[in-house]
């Protein structure tokens, strides 16, 4: 007898334990450990979550933000960069950046109050205060913005080739020093460089010695403003020879002038290949210290070849020598 009630109080006493366990159980879900902590990741378009801000309040507001290029366009479907900023800025100055996205139309869930919100369509871009409530809203921003695409000809039509040619744009006012703001440089040609409406300065250089055209482009907002500048220069190879159509001779210093004695350009090797402006230049080639020259004129659009024959009678030493001592 004494042995069934000892076992029978040992069976009441390992179900009074697991009620024990499950009420315990049951506590602990309904009470949250406070030092329990998510790390959830990061979700574009969305404000990231501050460190003494709960993970979720139901006090967030939705604003879904649209971009166009004119008031009367449709909203862009891509391209657009957002950026959205607390009004205020922080120790180090700067505004404190709270969300940001890339696509067209976007939507971010922010706590309610004032932000400040960037769009960016390439270099065009137009900013805006905007205010967040617990209800959804809509902002559209209008860009008052437009694409240009460049590229240039040489005179009669001939294709330049692209990699030899590159753009900068500049803004069109000058500051007090005269010098102009540079937006874009080393723009490839027949590149849609997306800019807010209005008139830019644009500077085209072909090679990398002195053919270089400038000139001012307006763009116009909704629209693709296709620009085609005029080079008035060629491709100059230069090369020492003993006789007319000979081989280049090696180890040659070239320098380059303008017809009033500036110096343009200067190379070393059996060629000297450059794009220079139409004009009048005088080339002058040291070899094994002796000095050569020849006067020759560049015709827009007509690439050749300068031979420059290593002869003494081509001109006096005297002359020669004052000539080196000008770029040297």
């Amino acid at each position: 007898m004494s042995e069934g009630i000892s076992a029978l109080f040992t069976r009441l006493c390992l179900l009074a334990g697991l009620m024990a366990t499950a009420t315990t159980f049951a506590v602990a879900q309904d009470a949250p450990d406070p030092e329990l902590k998510l790390s959830l990741p990061g979700l574009s378009g969305y404000a990231p979550t501050q460190g003494d801000t709960p993970l979720a309040t139901g006090a967030s507001g939705e604003v879904t933000l649209e971009a166009k290029l004119t008031e009367d366009a449709p909203e862009l479907s891509r391209g657009l960069v957002w950026r959205v900023f607390k009004p205020e800025p922080a120790a180090d100055g700067k505004l404190p950046l709270v969300a940001q996205g890339q696509g067209g139309t976007s939507a971010f869930s922010l706590e309610p109050g004032s932000y400040l919100v960037h769009a960016a369509f390439g270099r065009a871009g137009a900013t805006k205060r905007i205010t967040v409530g617990s209800a959804s809203s809509r902002e559209t921003f209008v860009l008052d913005a437009g694409g240009l695409k460049l590229d240039a000809i040489l005179s009669g039509g001939v294709r330049i080739p692209p990699a030899k040619l590159r753009f900068s744009i500049y803004e069109a006012a000058e500051d007090p020093d005269g010098d102009r703001a540079l937006i874009i440089p080393n723009v490839s040609p027949n590149t849609v460089v997306r800019l807010n409406a209005g008139t830019y300065h644009v500077v085209s250089t072909y090679g990398a010695v002195n053919a270089v055209i400038r000139s001012d482009i307006r763009v116009e907002a909704g629209k693709l403003t296709e620009a085609m500048v005029e080079h008035r220069a060629a491709q100059l190879t230069m090369k020492l020879v003993r006789d007319a159509g000979g081989e280049a001779i090696a180890d040659t210093s070239w320098s380059v002038l303008t017809g009033s004695g500036d110096p343009v350009r200067e190379n070393v090797g059996a060629f000297a290949s450059m794009v220079l402006a139409e004009g009048d230049y005088t080339v002058i080639a040291k070899n094994r210290e002796r000095i050569y020259q020849r006067d020759f004129t560049v015709v827009a659009g007509r690439n050749q070849d300068v031979e420059v024959i290593a002869t003494e009678d081509l001109v006096p030493a005297r002359e020669a020598a004052s000539r080196a001592e000008i770029v040297e």
